[in-house]
């Protein structure tokens, strides 16, 4: 190899990584204006918690937390309503697709202080993984959706459980029920949530993965956190 090529950068092709697409003005200026708009109606909600299973504990932490999709809205106050209950700081990072339409989620989960990692089970996936695994080395809670970003609704994939058992952390599953919502006619049936509705709060018993879990083992826990979310889910 010459000195001139080996100066010369790869490209994303040469190099096999894939670059996350950057949020345009345009999406900056939506996801500022989903951002009031969510903190405005959030502001109606009346929130309930269902009893926290005993195997949660602030010593317990960090934790991988796994909500449906169409929970997204809100998620994060799921998230930070917890951390207020186990008296720990909230410091979450969470996978976001690498694609366009992810730029724009990126800049929205920053504006309520969370850590974006870009990436998704068809583009990035392996890369995002190891950079949650780092933010788990710092502390940082993480959190995916395991039926995102394209589905199927309601069945979860195997990223949570390669990652659970990658980090050495129990997978949380989180879930909401909304009494007041209207649903999108997209794949998962995105939910919105009305103002002035009752929100119910529900965590599930954690979900540990052996480091050295076979594959079988990782099919049978997959199907196990299936059915732990599936639980805690009332449409």
């Amino acid at each position: 190899m010459n000195a001139q090529a080996s100066s010369q950068p790869a490209s994303p092709a040469q190099s096999g990584l894939v670059v996350p697409h950057e949020a345009t003005l345009a999406q900056r200026a939506l996801a500022w204006l989903i951002y009031s708009v969510v903190r405005l109606v959030v502001a109606t909600l009346r929130f309930r918690w269902e009893p926290i299973p005993s195997g949660i504990s602030a010593a317990g932490g960090p934790y991988i937390f796994c909500a449906w999709h169409n929970r997204l809205p809100l998620c994060v106050h799921v998230y930070r309503g917890f951390m207020r209950r186990l008296g720990r700081p909230p410091k979450l990072a969470a996978i976001v697709s690498a694609s366009r339409d992810g730029a724009m989620m990126a800049c929205l989960i920053t504006l309520f202080g969370i850590q974006p990692v870009r990436g998704s089970s068809s583009k990035r996936g392996a890369q995002a993984m190891l950079e949650l695994s780092r933010f788990a080395e710092l502390g940082y809670d993480l959190a995916l959706t395991p039926d995102g970003p394209r589905g199927p609704r309601y069945v979860c994939k195997e990223g949570a459980i390669y990652l659970a058992q990658m980090t050495g952390l129990a997978i949380v599953p989180a879930s909401y029920h909304l009494e007041w919502k209207t649903c999108l006619k997209s794949w998962d049936r995105f939910q919105i949530p009305l103002p002035f509705s009752r929100v119910t709060l529900i965590l599930g018993e954690p979900l540990a993965v052996p480091r050295d879990a076979s594959d079988e083992a990782r099919e049978a826990l997959r199907r196990e956190l299936d059915r732990r979310l599936l639980a805690l889910t009332k449409d």
